[in-house]
């Protein structure tokens, strides 16, 4: 592929591997990042290898980066891994979450249909309570019901047994349910 080059940053990690970050336009001015890394060999010649990241997918780019970032940064002292760090997010409810993980954002960039139930009820929900976020609590309450349709035979007053569960939010998950039924019988 044939390209200009706009913008470039280069950089060396050692005497026999560079780095270089081009910001390129082909001919069809279509513009892309291309990171390439030159490795010297043992014969003196350079073995290259790159990757190409076209103007559409920066977004994704910058997110995976700020995100990878912002978890290396709080791996380093205590040795935690990123799914000890989720936990510990769990634990200070959804908006402390990284935004990749969390049921509105995930469900905005990747669509309804990549949720599990609990995420999709949890958006209805809105919020859990001190104890327990709004996905922990969908996950018990479809468990405790048997899923979805478990809640066709609940009534509100039933589902505000609930920890968390009071007059709006069963009347949400009922209205939602009473939606479901009408869709699907007609």
């Amino acid at each position: 592929m044939l390209a200009n080059v706009l913008l470039t940053e280069s950089f060396s990690s050692s005497e026999k591997r560079h780095y270089f970050l081009d910001f390129k336009k082909t001919s069809t001015d279509s513009k892309f990042i291309q990171i390439s890394r030159s490795d010297q060999q043992e014969d003196g010649s350079y073995k290259r290898t790159f990757i190409i990241v076209f103007e559409q997918d920066f977004e994704f780019l910058i997110s995976a980066m700020s995100s990878l970032f912002h978890h290396s940064a709080h791996l380093s002292e205590k040795g935690k891994t990123v799914h000890d760090m989720r936990a510990e997010n769990r634990k200070r409810g959804i908006p402390s979450w990284d935004p990749e993980i969390k049921p509105r954002e995930k469900l905005q960039a990747h669509g309804a249909d990549t949720l599990e139930d609990r995420e999709l009820l949890a958006i209805l929900i809105g919020s859990g309570t001190p104890g327990e976020d709004a996905v922990a609590l969908s996950d018990r309450m479809l468990s405790a019901v048997g899923g979805f349709s478990g809640f066709m035979s609940h009534s509100i007053a039933s589902l505000k047994r609930f920890n968390g569960i009071g007059d709006a939010k069963a009347i949400m998950i009922k209205a939602m349910m009473e939606i479901v039924r009408r869709t699907t019988s007609r």
